[in-house]
């Protein structure tokens, strides 16, 4: 439901709505790139989140976890790339907590209003007097600000992932902006992925914890590069009302408004993540419609976006319908096999389930001409459709892989 109200603004960042500023430092848990990235409210702001469904969770999300559930107020977050803080222990809690309580310090604000967030290599305490040190001497930074904690929070990823709206609520001008970090181990149900969104909108606390869980399900959750689910993923919205009097509730007719702006500004973050794949060269889309239900169409989706066959036939630049049909075949969602239609971009190679002649030379100049390859399924079982995107698998994914941590 993009309308006039909702614009997209080209050079926003997690800075742009009003009253956050941001910075982005090394400090030395990496060699030489900026390590340490830090988010900061002028006001206490409503605070949702969502988070990892991996049963072993690093030490960062329980820490996070906790200071929401006090007031759902987030005021400030430290996020740091190089080190997990993940399978830690109890030292892992305390450091985390001793991360929460060195931010909250900094800016003279209670620990529970400090997020805290970690991302990097799992099984390796943290190097505390690094990481206090780093945090004393953090300075919020005006002109740079955003675009360093951009690039801060990432860590395989070749580049940094923005993306900001604005849009009219109740005659109030409202910007919602976002970042990510996320290349690899990414896969349906949060990923090894972190995101966050701030705006200056002024909306209950369970009205935008109702508006993030259903964008990341439209969003999120409907990419996947490798189908490896993460212990460190999160998508944190902190919304500090210091643009509008209006306070947005679940049943104001401006609320579907606010959900799609904050649609927009994830589905951005969610393609660019799966574009970002580690060693990918293709971003895929693949459009399931006629399944019964939005739910089993994503399911299918996101089956034929992760299929290994249908990401290498993607790289090798093949029309190989055959691999698609067999990802929608073995996604156990009801379909009909005898009324599936299939189509790689403009070019149509399946009508009810049988095979279409094509132009196999247009085939592949389809896919040498174009970054986002899309991909096309047609049911003819229902009206539920559904949208998912992934990448190639290319012979730098296992290079990128197979030499992580040295």
């Amino acid at each position: 439901m993009t309308t006039s109200k909702i614009k997209k603004l080209e050079k926003g960042t997690i800075t742009s709505p009003k009253g956050f500023s941001a910075s982005g430092t090394h400090i030395g848990l990496k060699k030489k790139k900026l390590d340490l990235a830090v988010l900061y409210s002028e006001a206490p702001a409503t605070a949702a989140a969502v988070y990892t469904l991996n049963q072993v969770q690093a030490a960062p999300i329980a820490v996070t976890k906790e200071a929401i559930a006090k007031e759902e107020k987030i005021q400030a977050v430290v996020i740091n790339s190089g080190n997990a803080n993940a399978c830690t222990g109890t030292q892992g809690i305390k450091d985390a907590k001793e991360m929460q309580q060195l931010t909250a310090e900094l800016f003279h604000i209670p620990s529970h209003y400090v997020a805290v967030s970690s991302t990097g290599v799992i099984g390796q305490l943290m190097p505390m007097d690094v990481v206090q040190k780093g945090i004393q001497n953090v300075t919020l930074q005006e002109e740079d600000g955003g675009k360093n904690f951009a690039t801060a929070i990432l860590t395989t990823d070749t580049y940094t992932k923005t993306s900001a709206y604005q849009l009219e609520l109740n005659g109030e001008t409202i910007t919602i902006a976002g970042v990510c970090k996320g290349s690899g181990m990414i896969h349906p149900n949060m990923a090894t992925m972190l995101a966050f969104i701030t705006t200056d909108a002024n909306i209950e606390a369970a009205a935008l914890k109702k508006a993030l869980s259903e964008v990341t399900n439209q969003t999120f959750n409907c990419i996947t590069v490798d189908g490896e689910t993460s212990t460190n993923d999160m998508v944190l919205v902190l919304a500090n009302g210091l643009a509008s009097t209006h306070t947005l509730t679940e049943t104001d007719e401006n609320y579907s408004l606010f959900v799609e702006a904050l649609r927009l500004v994830s589905e951005d973050l969610a393609k660019k993540i799966a574009r970002d794949g580690e060693g990918a060269t293709k971003l895929i889309e693949v459009t399931v419609k006629g399944a019964k239900t939005n739910k089993e169409a994503g399911i299918i989706a996101k089956k034929i976006a992760g299929s290994d066959l249908v990401k290498t036939a993607v790289y090798g630049k093949d029309a190989n319908w055959g691999r698609i049909i067999c990802a929608i075949g073995h996604s156990e969602q009801p379909i009909n096999p005898d009324t599936v239609d299939i189509a790689i971009g403009p070019i149509n190679m399946l009508a009810q389930s049988q095979p279409v002649v094509f132009d196999e030379e247009k085939a592949s100049e389809y896919f040498e001409k174009n970054e986002k390859i899309e991909i096309f399924v047609d049911l003819h079982v229902g009206d539920g459709s559904q949208k998912a995107w992934g990448c190639d698998l290319t012979y730098d994914y296992v290079k990128i892989n197979a030499s992580y941590r040295t």
